[in-house]
């Protein structure tokens, strides 16, 4: 029996990859830092033109390394610096779940947030919420320790 687990608690902290566009999802990130309000440490932010660029294989890729939760922070839906780029990225995020679910990951581990630059509020509270949600589901299957 692996100690990492610990139902879901204890002393896992999560490692959350968190792909943002460069306009309103990493602003919101940057506005929470400014407003010094806190999430957690473990969210390691990856900047792309625009949420419409992330790849199914992207967040294949961050669960292969290691990731035990990712989401991508998106413009509002009808609110895209790229027209529809954010609703490019809905889509693959569905189909990501799926795969994910298929071959026992979970897509409950994947999830996608929707804000404005301004929203450093929200950012950080989906950085707690998506912790906490991985750290109930623990470690990501694909961790193979010992």
């Amino acid at each position: 029996m692996s100690g990492e687990k610990d139902n879901g608690r204890g002393d896992f902290v999560p490692e959350i990859t968190a792909f943002t566009c460069i306009y309103c999802g990493y602003m919101a990130a940057d506005t929470a830092g400014a407003l010094r309000l806190k999430y957690p440490a473990n969210v390691k932010l990856i900047r792309l033109p625009c949420t419409g660029k992330v790849d199914v294989r992207y967040i294949l890729e961050s669960f292969e390394q290691g990731a035990d939760g990712v989401y991508i922070v998106a413009c509002p839906i009808g609110n895209c610096h790229h027209v529809h780029g954010n609703e490019r990225a809905v889509a693959r995020v569905d189909y990501t779940k799926r795969l994910l679910d298929e071959i026992g990951v979970g897509g409950e581990r994947l999830d996608i947030v929707f804000t404005s630059g301004g929203m450093g509020a929200t950012f950080a509270e989906a950085a707690r919420r998506m912790t906490e949600r991985v750290r109930e589901l623990g470690p990501n299957p694909l961790k193979k320790t010992g």
